[in-house]
């Protein structure tokens, strides 16, 4: 009987797991480098380092996550668009990574030609948020003292064009008072300064302020989307707290590869995301996090992300989101 390492054999049952042959670009590499084109600490990062943990152990590869943080998220979606397409570079983004064109003047890369659609991770809704002490009790009331003194309650923002932009932009323009927006490098840092007080107010996923919420740090007012999650059931979508209807932005999370990858490693991957998005102990993570996770096909998720290209660039323009660098 031939002699087969460890290595050959757990990649057989891998591939035999998936039902087609491991890729050769995928069984020859060791290391495979998941980009975060944010800071650590913030939903990005920890939604990436969940995954990569997982298709680690289900490819039988290391996959080290790498943070490239800065502006706006492109730097390390701009070092990816450049990575050669055979199955040592990734990309984990959220929505923004669609909203390059609409919020910079110069960008090196085409957000969407520029990448291979690989799947999304999960979802999240957008909660409205705000500093524990320094904001009114109710929605309704938050909107009052919002018309009325909009100085004093500006927004933390993750970074431009970030589904949380577009849904601080849209419910400031429902209610008519022109607060200000400031604009941070990631979610974590935004959240930060309104736990600190430096700003009032955010739109976050819900994933990412979930803990300071449960902890009393932040005052949650309103979902923004059309149903109540589970993970804070007594915070009312935005319609039921201040009869806002259509402001609904769900966050979500997803995996690119570089422009030209192979169908076998696209694959293969994409089928490593969805037996991750199955596992019980990863989705209960997930769900503390706020998050659900999404199994699709690359096609699926390539049919997904034309439909909110068109959505994005609607509600930016309507918002009035201009690029500013």
């Amino acid at each position: 009987m031939p002699i087969i390492d460890r290595r050959q054999a757990v990649l057989g049952l891998t591939a035999a797991a998936f039902g087609a042959p491991m890729s050769p670009a995928l069984a020859q590499r060791n290391t495979v480098k998941l980009i975060v084109p944010a800071a650590p600490g913030g939903a990005i990062d920890v939604i990436g380092r969940l995954y990569a943990q997982r298709i680690s152990e289900i490819l039988s590869q290391t996959w080290v996550v790498e943070n490239k943080a800065g502006a706006n998220n492109t730097l390390g979606a701009a070092f990816v668009a450049r990575a050669p397409a055979d199955g040592g570079t990734f990309l984990t983004n959220a929505d923004i990574q669609i909203m390059a064109r609409y919020v910079m003047k110069s960008v090196s890369y085409d957000p969407v030609a520029d990448f291979t659609p690989i799947s999304r991770f999960g979802t999240s809704p957008m909660v409205l948020v705000g500093n524990a002490a320094k904001t009114p009790a109710t929605a309704s009331e938050l909107i009052a003292a919002m018309k009325a003194q909009p100085t004093q309650f500006a927004f933390a923002n993750s970074a431009l064009g970030a589904m949380g932009h577009l849904a601080t932009e849209s419910f400031k323009r429902r209610i008519g008072a022109d607060t200000l927006v400031v604009t941070y490098r990631g979610t974590a840092p935004a959240i930060n300064d309104v736990i600190g007080g430096q700003t009032a107010l955010m739109v976050a996923p819900l994933g990412s302020a979930l803990p300071y919420i449960q902890a009393g740090q932040l005052r949650a007012f309103a979902i923004m989307g059309p149903k109540r999650h589970p993970n804070v059931p007594d915070v009312p979508t935005i319609s039921e707290a201040a009869g806002l209807s259509g402001l609904d932005f769900m966050l979500w999370y997803a995996l690119w590869a570089p422009k030209g990858t192979s169908d076998d490693i696209v694959k293969q991957v994409s089928a490593a995301v969805k037996t991750a998005s199955k596992d019980p102990t990863l989705v209960e993570r997930l769900a503390a996090l706020g998050v659900d996770p999404v199994t699709e096909d690359p096609a699926d998720f390539a049919r997904f992300l034309a439909e909110q290209v068109e959505r994005s660039a609607r509600v930016a323009d309507e918002a009035g989101i201009r690029p500013e660098q």
